[in-house]
């Protein structure tokens, strides 16, 4: 074994272990460890847009017919 394999050892095990810390660390963001994480908060968001895009479309429909009905009242005047 050559002397630098010793050194080499240790500074590769600072690495992994620096490496694990910080894995560690976005485990933890992602799954939420007790707390809600990057997942849950992306799930949500995706729940809360989808409830706003069919609001979105009711209103812009009922904007129309009011609109339509508008316009069909002016022309024909009934």
């Amino acid at each position: 074994m050559c002397p630098n394999s010793e050194i080499i050892r240790q500074v590769c095990l600072r690495e992994f272990r620096s490496i694990d810390t910080k894995l560690d660390r976005l485990d933890e963001a992602i799954r939420g460890n007790g707390k809600p994480g990057l997942q849950a908060r992306l799930s949500r968001l995706e729940a809360a847009e989808a409830t706003r895009s069919k609001l979105l479309f009711i209103i812009a429909g009922s904007v129309v017919a009011l609109a339509v009905g508008a316009l069909w009242k002016l022309i024909f005047g009934a």
